[in-house]
This record gives C-alpha cells, sequence and structure tokens, in this order.
C-alpha cells in the first residue's frame, strides 16, 4: 500500500513524536510503500499493520486477526 509521507509525519506529530517526524522527514520518500520502506516505518516505531489498518480500512482485517 502506498501512503503519504506527510500522512506518517502527521501520525508520528499525534503521538508527540515530534522529532521522530522531523528525522522521518528528510528519509522517507514522498510516497511510502508499506512493503518496501516497513524497515524505514520500523525505525519510527512504526508498525505496518497498524498503518494499514488506519489508513487502509479494514480490508485485510480479516487476514491478519484486525
Amino acid at each position: 500500500m502506498q501512503i503519504d509521507k506527510e500522512q506518517i509525519l502527521e501520525l508520528l506529530r499525534s503521538r508527540g513524536e515530534q522529532g521522530k517526524a522531523d528525522e522521518a522527514g528528510s528519509e522517507l520518500p514522498d510516497t511510502v510503500d508499506t512493503d518496501r520502506d516497513a524497515g524505514l516505518l520500523g525505525k519510527y516505531g512504526i508498525d505496518v499493520q497498524d498503518l494499514l489498518r488506519t489508513f487502509g480500512g479494514d480490508k485485510l482485517g480479516g487476514l491478519f486477526g484486525g
């Protein structure tokens, strides 16, 4: 799934993690691919499955027990 970097940065900011958001802003591509960039997302404490549930609706919920 592809997610706009700004949505991810806003998620970090909403958690009170401005420092991580600043760092991620300079490291993440403008469009984040949850498969390709899973390692980078993990570096900032972002779980790909949580992102899929948050930004992808519940399309995969049955597959992942959500």
